[in-house]
């Protein structure tokens, strides 16, 4: 506990320091030009019954709440495996969908078989999810490559625990030839957390960010995404999900190398969207 709690700390200490030193560079900049914030995509897969998953945990929630980090907008989805579910402590928020999901990236990737604490930026690069300096150079680097704009807006207000949207893709900056860009929307809840009872992490109180409830493709990115992309989808939402802590996602995402091209979120509220 002791041990855990100390890396914690260190880990919000280093990145303290690198906001400090970007926010240093953009106060430089501001006198002479506003720079937009690149979307940058940080996965956590992670698992309750891990015992080294909590300080990973903590460092993407540093991630999401610490924003900007330099030139990008941190876009954290954190998602729970399930085969650590056999194990003495079953995830609550753990779903099978997100193990194919991290197995699909182990192919993509080449790094063997899944496992947690494991990040994954921009569908580009996996590590170790508790790295803050692997995390903090894998984001620079994503920053870096131009995305097609995403723009994401809600049709009507959430009624009956849906909620209607419209989102609308740029033509895409790069795209794989023999590839196809896929357009998925994700559903996360962020203020989440559990007291577990037994396995790896008994007796603790695991606070969670950005939880990933739903992932669905809705289309894709014709003509090797030279077309862009429009629709309206209906969101159902869970009645068990906070309505407040939601917030809409979407990617567009190469369904061969696993790329992210572009990506966008929105917090949902009982009105309206609203930013972030």
């Amino acid at each position: 506990m002791k041990l855990a709690g100390v890396v914690i700390s260190m880990l919000f200490a280093a990145f303290l320091a690198w906001e400090l030193k970007a926010g240093a560079v953009g106060q430089t900049q501001s006198s002479q030009v506003v720079v937009a914030r690149a979307p940058v995509v940080v996965e956590l897969f992670t698992s309750e019954g891990c015992s080294s998953c909590p300080p990973a945990d903590a460092l993407l929630a540093a991630l999401d709440t610490r924003q900007p980090f330099g030139s990008a907008e941190i876009i954290a989805i954190e998602e729970h495996v399930t085969y650590w579910d056999e194990q003495g402590w079953k995830d609550p928020f753990s779903s099978s969908s997100w193990t194919t999901r991290q197995y699909d990236y182990a192919g993509s990737l080449h790094n063997g078989n899944p496992y947690t604490p494991q990040m994954v930026v921009d569908g580009t690069a996996g590590f170790v999810g508790s790295g803050g300096i692997k995390a903090r150079q894998e984001i620079e680097k994503a920053a870096a490559i131009p995305k097609a704009k995403v723009e994401i807006s809600e049709v009507s207000p959430i009624q009956n625990n849906s909620v209607a949207l419209k989102i609308s893709v740029e033509k895409l900056l790069s795209a794989a030839p023999k590839d196809t860009a896929e357009v998925i929307l994700a559903v996360t809840e962020s203020g989440l957390h559990s007291s577990v009872k037994a396995g790896e992490n008994v007796g603790k109180e695991l606070q969670h960010s950005q939880v990933l409830r739903e992932l669905k493709v809705i289309g894709v990115v014709g003509k090797n995404g030279q077309e862009g992309f429009a629709a309206q989808p209906v969101v159902k939402l869970d009645s068990k999900w906070n309505v407040g802590n939601l917030r809409a996602v979407v990617l567009v995402q190469e369904r061969k190398s696993r790329h992210i091209l572009a990506a966008a979120a929105v917090r949902l509220t009982q009105g309206d969207i609203a930013s972030r």
